[in-house]
């Protein structure tokens, strides 16, 4: 048999699968039931053959990186590895475990129930990404049941974290944990007939506009915040006019350029009332950084601008608080390790495969960028990411684990 047709056959382990991982609800922030989650994926990498640890991240970097209500959850990395009789390169695949918080009214009542509807499992993280991980763990299953041996070595993580920033979770890993890739798999990005080749990055601030209280009755004895910070916003609309004209073309011929947006989040200081002058203002910016973009320039130009606005509006008085960052990542697509990638989504798919640079951005960077490596994103995606009744297509779960085990059957590196 081969390793297709015993997931064809064992599609219901797969979903089984799927189903208990959605059913922890590994919500970040704060970061809750990391300790179930990678439990049962670390039992899950050993059944499948792999050499397996679990990393708990030390609590003095609970301190340095998690806000002080996030730091008594604990963090944990998974590592499994497997070595191919003769493999002289290394393959790694990483997923992250940590879901977005949950809201709204769900079509199965739980938003953790991995219910199965009309071929879609439905559940916070089916998408986003417990699927991948699904899809990873039951093609190593099925090389090892049909007695197909990878031409690679294989090491597949599973990481915390990467719904707020990563630091503990794929950061921690490339610079810690003993793992030795030469090509790496993010499985998020790439989806279908789509192989991801790079993403955008991210600078995101804090704006806070000082301004100076007075009775609402006498405004002229205030100074406005809340207007202050509304003529800032009308000059930062110039500014991503700017930015539109800063343009990357991807291989699949899409125009990316920079993009600003601003008010994630929003608020006014302490103290405020209807008939009262608003003495403080405070707004967010999410920078995307694109390809051909460094964070620190990006950064730096934001900051040049913000300081040249300062200097146009009369009174106009600002802190700047810096709150993350993300690195892009871009690897043209002509490395074999590439080709065969899309040679595998090809014939399984049975459709051209192309390439593509996300707007978003995942946890690739950090090997593409840390470890210099070739790294693309593919996984079998689904719907509603971060939304009510997030849900994953059953075949397209099918589909990325035959995938994954036609490369690691194909490529040798």
């Amino acid at each position: 048999m081969s390793p297709a047709a015993y997931l064809d056959r064992h599609a219901p382990e797969l979903t089984a699968m799927l189903q208990r991982l959605v059913g922890i609800p590994t919500v970040n922030p704060p970061g809750e039931n990391y300790d179930a989650v990678t439990t049962l994926l670390t039992r899950e990498l050993r059944a499948s053959g792999l050499a397996t640890r679990r990393f708990t991240i030390p609590r003095s970097l609970h301190r340095r990186h998690l806000p002080a209500d996030h730091q008594a959850f604990p963090r944990y990395n998974v590592l499994g590895k497997l070595a191919a009789p003769g493999a002289r390169k290394t393959v790694h695949f990483n997923a992250h475990y940590d879901v977005v918080p949950v809201s709204g009214t769900w079509r199965h009542g739980s938003p953790f129930s991995g219910a199965i509807e009309g071929g879609w499992l439905y559940g916070r993280g089916s998408s986003d990404m417990k699927g991948s991980m699904a899809s990873c763990l039951m093609a190593l299953r099925a090389l090892r049941a049909t007695g197909v041996a990878p031409r690679m070595n294989v090491e597949v993580s599973f990481t915390a974290d990467e719904e707020t920033d990563s630091f503990l979770g794929a950061g921690w890993l490339v610079e810690h944990a003993p793992i030795k890739p030469d090509y790496a798999i993010v499985m998020e990005g790439g989806e279908a007939g789509t192989v991801c080749c790079g993403h955008n990055g991210v600078v995101w601030l804090e704006i806070t506009v000082h301004g100076r209280a007075a009775h609402g009755s006498m405004p002229e004895r205030g100074v406005n915040a809340l207007e202050k910070m509304s003529a800032l916003v009308l000059l930062l609309g110039e500014y991503q006019r700017k930015l539109e004209r800063r343009t990357f073309v991807t291989p699949e011929g899409k125009v990316m350029y920079p993009t600003l947006n601003l008010g994630g989040t929003f608020s006014s200081g302490e103290g405020g009332k209807i008939n009262t002058v608003p003495a403080l203002a405070r707004f967010s910016i999410d920078r995307r950084v694109i390809a051909i973009e460094t964070v620190a320039s990006a950064e730096r130009e934001l900051r040049a601008f913000l300081a040249a606005a300062v200097r146009r509006i009369p009174g106009l008085r600002i802190t700047i608080d810096k709150v993350s960052d993300n690195h892009p990542c871009y690897h043209a697509p002509k490395h074999p390790f590439f080709a065969a990638m899309a040679r595998s989504v090809t014939r399984v798919r049975r459709q051209p495969t192309t390439f593509n640079v996300s707007t978003g951005f995942n946890d690739m960077h950090f090997f593409a960028h840390h470890r210099k490596i070739p790294t693309l994103g593919y996984g079998p995606g689904g719907q509603n990411e971060h939304a009510v009744d997030e849900r994953a297509r059953v075949k397209d779960l099918i589909a990325t684990a035959k995938i994954y085990a036609d490369l690691l059957a194909s490529f040798a590196g």
